[in-house]
């Protein structure tokens, strides 16, 4: 097919005019070669049986619509032994057999569902001049063949991605070195996986997550390849092993906090007051019941001898969450919610104004506004009742600072990066706890060593490991160390599975209900 021309192709049709007709733009051809050749025997005729008219619709000019009126002829097979007497010229370039649409056409049609499916591809297509439906370009897509690779790439990287977190997953496939997706797999089993890698031979190197199913897969299916582990789930799982590790410590965190008197990375400025008698502060102080009467109830089966997961099933609660529980020294109150206002400006002199007697929030509002504050007084008056409670106090009150919420998983980040502002707080929880301190200086090692890909340094980090609270952690590296030293020798990682990943859940979530695997897959092999 030649491209920029008015006719699709002038070695197998010849126009003859053109014309307006019903709102389209109607183009006259006629077939342009002496002779055919018989699709059974190959033979060439030139002898004619009859002529027939074909109509087909072609790329519009400026939104208008174009149709083309073919004018084709039927042969006569002259061969001797041929089965088929009589046959119609076949114009590939033009149009394939039983056709409404010319291969350009039919090619653009192609590009748009694949880029934006069925219903939006539509709109775009009529927009365009293309009068085509949803269903039409999805069976469109269906039609096409997949482009696949019929060997594993040198480089392969797997990864899952999710039908519906939590429930049901896939497996991608991409080749590193190409950077693109080479298949889909409707499952992650390792059977599945491994089935596939058998079938593909020919891979050396293969990044994946810490998964163990995608382990196995690849001993059985490619034993021959490294298996490198990908450096940012070893580093997430670096602070999954942390902020479990903290998790028993959280009174040696709020009292670290209390004494350092210093905000962490995202302290809220105020501290909610108890709940008011509302009925929203009613409704959160009997959930709050309902929770310490769970957590009173899931204790006492863990006192009887029963494990985290028949304590979950018995209590409908996950048993991540009585593992939590069973880790802490007491029930855990949740972290309230605040919110930054706009109020927070002028909390210095709110406090003064407070101290000095002044609790009307009204006169208070008014002083702000004097300042040039342009907010409504409900804020002032909610942001007091926040600060100081829901009623007046005495003249002689003093406010008493916020306290510092420290949560496990913002302490496991600050241990890490060692933020100068935080820098009196750490050594104040070090001080309190030494098991943190060493358990601090062991995950910071770690995550010099991945970032660094210090390799030398792996065997003795896991000496020292040992003796400290992410010891399990360790142990578990222990168990992939061939790929996760892989990971510090070698430069390959999951990064751009994972884009990938991220470009077949934008997919998946344009098809509007109806991505099917088969559908999703034709779409995110054949997309460019």
């Amino acid at each position: 097919m030649r491209q920029g021309t008015l006719i699709p192709d002038t070695s197998e049709v010849a126009l003859l005019f053109l014309r307006p007709r019903d709102g389209a733009i109607q183009i006259v051809l006629q077939a342009d070669r002496e002779f055919s050749v018989c699709p059974d025997c190959n033979s060439a005729s030139r002898r004619v049986h009859s002529r027939y008219c074909r109509k087909l619709a072609d790329l519009p000019w400026e939104g208008i619509p174009v149709v083309l009126q073919l004018q084709v002829r039927r042969f006569f097979c002259m061969a001797e032994g041929c089965p088929r007497r009589i046959f119609t010229e076949r114009l590939p370039n033009t149009a394939a057999r039983y056709a409404r649409r010319t291969r350009r056409s039919a090619e653009a049609m192609d590009w748009i569902a694949l880029a934006l499916g069925g219903q939006a591809g539509s709109r775009l297509a009529r927009r365009l001049g293309l009068c085509v439906s949803g269903s039409t370009l999805l069976r469109q897509v269906r039609r096409r063949s997949t482009v696949g690779s019929s060997r594993s790439p040198r480089v392969l990287g797997i990864d899952d991605w999710a039908w519906r977190k939590g429930h049901r997953y896939g497996t991608i496939l991409c080749d590193l070195e190409a950077g693109k997706v080479i298949d889909l797999l409707p499952d992650r089993e390792a059977e599945t996986v491994a089935q596939w890698l058998g079938t593909h031979p020919g891979a050396e190197v293969i990044s994946r997550d810490r998964a163990s199913a995608y382990a196995e897969a690849a001993r059985t299916g490619a034993p021959q390849a490294v298996q490198v582990a990908d450096r940012w789930h070893l580093l997430r799982n670096l602070i999954e092993a942390l902020k479990g590790a903290l998790e028993p410590h959280h009174r040696i965190l709020a009292q670290a906090a209390s004494a350092a008197r210093e905000p962490l990375v995202s302290s809220p400025p105020l501290a909610p007051a108890a709940p008011a008698a509302t009925r929203a502060g009613l409704a959160q102080r009997h959930n709050r019941e309902r929770r310490h009467d769970r957590y009173d109830r899931a204790m006492a089966l863990a006192e009887r001898g029963m494990t985290k997961r028949q304590i979950g099933r018995e209590l409908g609660i996950d048993r991540r969450t009585v593992r939590r529980w069973m880790r802490s020294e007491g029930f855990p109150e949740r972290k309230p919610v605040c919110r930054s206002s706009a109020v927070d400006a002028h909390a210095s002199y709110l406090d003064q104004r407070w101290q000095q007697g002044c609790h009307n929030a009204a006169q208070l509002w008014r002083e702000l506004r004097d300042r040039g504050f342009r907010g409504q007084d409900s804020i002032v008056r909610n942001w007091i009742r926040q600060r100081h409670g829901p009623r007046c106090q005495r003249s002689d009150h003093t406010t008493k600072p916020p306290p510092v919420r420290a949560s496990p998983r913002q302490v496991a980040w600050l241990l890490l990066a060692e933020p100068a502002s935080s820098q009196t707080y750490l050594q104040e929880l070090y001080r309190l706890s030494p098991q943190i301190a060493a358990t601090a200086k062991v995950a910071r090692e770690f995550f010099r060593i991945v970032r660094t890909r210090d390799g030398g340094a792996w065997t003795e980090w896991l000496e020292s490991a040992r003796s400290t609270s992410v010891a399990s952690f360790a142990a578990q590296l222990v168990r992939d160390q061939d790929a996760v030293q892989a990971a510090l020798r070698l430069p390959w990682s999951n990064g751009p599975v994972e884009g990938h990943v991220h470009r077949l859940k934008l997919i998946k979530r344009q098809m509007y209900g109806r991505a099917g695997f088969d559908l999703l897959r034709l779409r995110v092999l054949n997309a460019a």
